[in-house]
């Protein structure tokens, strides 16, 4: 089963990209880590015991009062969360490495547990739907990532706000400041191989019809290297199953590290 790993940043148009291939012609499992996260800090679950444990003391408005009752507690309010981690300060940072700290772990396992399901369904290929898939590492597990990029942030900002209307500019920046530059991303796939189908980049600085025109031809060069046949072969002859996926770990990992030692050379030039 080939794991279609898909990234960008916030506002760019993954969650438009994710919706066009969970629908015919393709009709692709979508495993959302977002709906994960959501899952994952639910009251009663213990990352939200983690987090209230955390931010609680320091952050008052951390719950939403006017909630429906919950035996297992109030639900957290997201947008006060979010203006305490998202933003450039050490504070913030800091706090946002706590939070990750409580929410990769949990959905990391949820992940892995969709994966085996889709992989015994006999599935072609499923798509990972993950904002941070390379600063958590998941890109290791992807056959192919698809990063959706925009050439200008201010397009990220404009959306943002369009689409979330109680977010001020500053808190936009900050949200769009926090996932790190889309345009490293997409720079990032790319070194993964665009000739082999291992790192697709769809733009999306236009409209919706453009950005279909470009997912079918993302789609297109993907099915050409990995075609339907082969995903069937490694489901009936698991051992050669595990032995792909052993190998393309085994890619990755070195694809990781070129990515990681050309970075430092980049940086030591300056």
């Amino acid at each position: 089963m080939l794991i279609i790993g898909l990234t960008g940043s916030i506002a760019t148009g993954k969650s438009t990209v994710s919706s066009i291939l969970s629908t015919p012609p393709y009709s692709l499992p979508i495993i959302d880590a977002d709906l994960l996260a959501r899952k994952v800090v639910e009251p009663g679950t213990a990352g939200y015991k983690a987090i209230v444990n955390y931010f609680g003391s320091s952050t008052p408005d951390l719950l939403l009062e006017d909630a429906p009752t919950n035996p297992n507690g109030k639900p957290l309010n997201r947008p006060a969360l979010g203006r305490r981690v998202f933003g450039s300060t050490e504070e913030r940072k800091r706090d946002r490495q706590v939070l990750n700290g409580i929410v990769h772990p949990a959905v990391r396992w949820e992940v892995y547990k969709a994966l085996i399901y889709h992989y015994l369904r006999g599935q072609w290929a499923v798509v990972l739907d993950v904002p941070l898939l390379f600063e958590s590492g998941m890109d290791l597990i992807c056959g192919t990532v698809i990063v959706v990029g925009v050439h200008d942030p201010e397009i990220q900002t404009a959306r943002l706000r369009a689409r979330d209307a109680h977010l001020t500019a500053e808190d936009a920046e900050n949200r769009v400041r926090s996932q790190g530059d889309v345009r490293t991303k997409a720079t990032q796939a790319e070194f993964r191989g665009t000739t082999t189908g291992r790192g697709v980049v769809i733009w999306n600085d236009a409209d919706k019809a453009e950005l279909e025109v470009a997912v079918k031809g993302a789609m297109a060069s993907i099915a050409a290297s990995s075609p339907r046949w082969w995903a069937w072969a490694l489901l009936v002859v698991p051992p050669v199953g595990v032995g792909v996926a052993a190998w393309n770990l085994i890619v990755n990992f070195a694809t990781q590290k070129g990515w990681e030692k050309k970075k430092q050379e980049e940086k030591a030039k300056l």
